[in-house]
C-alpha cells in the first residue's frame, strides 16, 4: 500500500530526502566567490616583424606551458591564484620562433567551507579552471592583434596538470633523499 506517501509500511517516501538533507548539512557549505581578476603580466613579442622573416606557410608547432601558484593574502578566507601561461609557436622545419606569449593572470578567490586538506588541490584546480575561459580570450586577443591567426587553447586539464607538479616534487624529494645518504631515516 502506497498512499499517503508511505513505502510499504516502513516510512514515510519523503525520509531518505529529509535524511539526506540532514547529511548535507553535517557538511560545511563550500563557498566560493571571485573578488577580482586581472593581468598580473603580459608580454608578446612579434619575432617575425622584429626579424624581417615572411609568414611560414602551413601549421607552425605550437608548445604551452602552463604553471599555477596560490597564496593566502591578509584577509581570512582570500587566497590568490595567479596562472601563468607561456606560448612559443615556432617553424616546424627550421625551429624559429615566431612569436612569444607570456602571460601571468590572477584571481583573488574568497573561500570557505573547503577542508584544509583539500584546500591546495581546490586552489590550483578549481580556481584555475575559473579563471581559464578569461586568459584564454586574452592569449586569443593578443595574437591576432600581434598580426597572427587568433590562438584559441584547448582546455586544459588542471587535475592532471596538479597530479603531474604532485609527482615531480615527489621525485625531487626522493633523489634529494637519495643524494643526502638515502638512508630515508631523520638526521638528528
Amino acid at each position: 500500500m502506497a498512499e499517503n506517501g508511505k513505502a510499504d509500511g516502513k516510512g514515510t517516501a519523503a525520509q531518505p530526502g529529509a535524511q539526506a538533507g540532514a547529511q548535507a548539512g553535517a557538511q560545511p557549505q563550500v563557498k566560493v566567490q571571485v573578488l577580482a581578476q586581472y593581468i598580473r603580466d603580459l608580454s608578446f613579442e612579434n619575432a617575425v616583424a622584429q626579424g624581417n622573416m615572411t609568414l611560414p606557410q602551413g601549421q607552425p608547432d605550437i608548445q604551452v606551458q602552463v604553471s599555477l601558484d596560490a597564496r593566502k593574502r591578509d584577509v581570512e578566507h582570500q587566497f590568490e591564484v595567479i596562472s601563468k601561461y607561456r606560448i612559443e609557436s615556432k617553424t616546424k622545419d627550421e625551429g624559429k620562433t615566431l612569436f612569444l606569449v607570456e602571460l601571468e593572470y590572477a584571481g583573488v578567490f574568497h573561500i570557505e567551507g573547503v577542508p584544509q586538506e583539500q584546500l591546495h588541490p581546490f586552489l590550483l584546480i578549481e580556481c584555475p579552471r575559473i579563471l581559464f575561459p578569461f586568459a584564454r580570450r586574452i592569449i586569443s586577443d593578443i595574437t591576432r592583434d600581434g598580426g597572427f591567426p587568433a590562438l584559441n587553447l584547448d582546455l586544459i586539464d588542471f587535475m592532471a596538470l596538479y597530479r603531474q607538479e604532485l609527482m615531480r616534487q615527489s621525485q625531487k624529494a626522493q633523489a634529494a633523499e637519495g643524494a643526502a645518504g638515502g638512508t630515508g631515516a631523520p638526521v638528528a
